[in-house]
């Protein structure tokens, strides 16, 4: 990712906590760790793990001039390994002897990556609880607005705005519960050196493992997990769902503002959603960021997923595979959130649209009321017969479908009761529950139907 694109999608505050600088931090605090781990297993003096400590300072690092140098043994963490005993031997040459002491380079590179994922992963969720804060108290200011329902992009049974923000608010929730599953115990520390048997530390490997894991208050897995890749594959598929969840969100919010439905638009002030040729346009540009990150999520959960099969003690390949995309995803996962957040901040809702949206059916779309309410009297199958006949009759000849039916439905139903049967508002069956049971509310005075489904937020 460069620069020029970062404002869109490398937007929030996970940017800085994946950037090259929080990766190299997080492979000079597992060596730090290491070093510690070594001193409480009588392998080291604390004073010189404190020493080697005070060299793992990201800033004393270059992590291009890392990079480039990476292209001889194949990853960053040889040529930092180089850098950091150079810099400890400058000041305690006993000391240097310890760095990176019955480690190999994946065990410092997957560590980190735990570091990583935690202290993105802690910032994400606390970004997913502010958004799903947000969307449940619109969800109960909205929990009687009536508006259409849409099954394959087309008007279905109507139901209320509440329902819909409810709807995004659970499936936030949920992403965010399985992300914190999946920060809080499927995380681990890796230290198992050249091939996940920690013989150069022998017998004290074990000991310096969870003297490491506990340094760094990660997990501490029953074995190396070198080529056992189910808990990079169990990030990927948490960060995978919140991406899914967020993009549904985005996705409904950019239908939702077109011009030709127009329930809802983002308010962002000016500069905010404009066109570099079309000035009248309100672009709901802030979904529109959002679901540009989520999209980019399934291919890189596919990714991480592909290099889950490897091979032996070591992968020839895989393992390297994991390094951008997970970072990749951790970005484009923080940014569709934190666009989110700013869309659903800027959202301002048109019940007065949703309300003509409903008419533009004028009543056909509330048919299913009707059968339901004659079914008693006559069976359910001649009710629906004679309901569809009416709608077919008045789409065909373009007359009013309460007209219609009564016609149809001469000696059984009104005008008057089609009509209040085609009354979208009293057709809301159980939304407010629904809402209800996203929102808590509990022992609180309704506002009336009236308050809820004229005024804008």
């Amino acid at each position: 990712m460069t620069g020029l694109f970062d404002g869109v999608l490398n937007h929030g505050p996970l940017g800085p906590l994946t950037d090259d600088t929080a990766w190299l931090q997080a492979l000079l605090d597992a060596e730090a760790a290491l070093a510690f781990a070594l001193a409480e297993a009588g392998e080291a003096t604390g004073d010189q793990a404190a020493t080697i400590a005070a060299a793992c300072d990201a800033d004393r690092y270059d992590p291009e001039a890392l990079g480039r140098a990476a292209e001889g043994g194949g990853n960053p963490v040889i040529p930092l390994v180089e850098q950091l005993t150079a810099h400890v031997n400058e000041a305690d040459p006993e000391a240097a002897r310890h760095v990176h002491r019955g480690a190999t380079s994946q065990d410092v590179m997957d560590t980190a990556a735990m570091l990583v994922v935690r202290r993105a992963g802690r910032v994400l969720h606390a970004e997913l609880d502010a958004l799903t804060t947000d969307l449940r108290a619109l969800a109960d200011q909205q929990r009687t607005a009536p508006m259409p329902g849409r099954t394959l992009l087309q008007q279905a049974l109507p139901t209320t705005f509440g329902a819909v923000a409810a709807g995004w608010a659970c499936g936030l929730s949920g992403a965010a519960d399985r992300l914190d599953d999946v920060l809080t115990h499927h995380l681990a520390a890796q230290l198992g050196g050249a091939v996940g048997t920690l013989a150069s530390l022998h017998p004290r490997g074990p000991a310096v493992a969870a003297a490491f894991a506990a340094r760094l208050d990660l997990p501490e897995p029953d074995l190396p997990w070198h080529t056992e890749r189910g808990r990079v594959a169990e990030v990927a598929a948490a960060l995978g769902r919140v991406s899914g969840a967020t993009g549904t969100v985005a996705q409904d919010i950019v239908l939702l503002a077109q011009t030709e439905v127009g329930e809802l638009t983002e308010d962002g002030g000016s500069g905010a959603g404009g066109s570099s040729t079309m000035p009248h346009k309100r672009n709901p540009i802030a979904a529109v960021s959002a679901l540009a990150a989520a999209r980019q999520a399934p291919g890189l959960v596919a990714t991480l997923f592909a290099a889950q099969i490897q091979e032996h003690q070591r992968a020839a390949g895989s393992w390297h595979a994991e390094w951008l995309p997970l970072t990749d995803l951790l970005r484009r996962t923080g940014s569709a959130v934190s666009w989110l957040r700013v869309s659903v901040q800027r959202l301002r809702v048109h019940p007065d649209r949703m309300r003509a949206n409903l008419d533009l059916t004028a009543g056909l779309a509330l048919s299913e009321r009707v059968t339901t309410d004659l079914a008693p009297e006559l069976g359910r199958m001649e009710a629906h017969r004679r309901v569809t006949a009416a709608c077919r009759a008045a789409v065909d000849e373009g007359r009013d479908p309460a007209e219609a039916m009564a016609e149809h439905l001469r000696g059984l139903r009104t005008r008057d009761q089609i009509r209040a049967l085609l009354d979208p508002a009293a057709y809301l069956g159980a939304a407010p529950v629904f809402t209800d049971r996203v929102t808590g509310r509990t022992g609180r005075t309704d506002r009336t139907e009236n308050e809820e489904g004229t005024h804008e937020r």
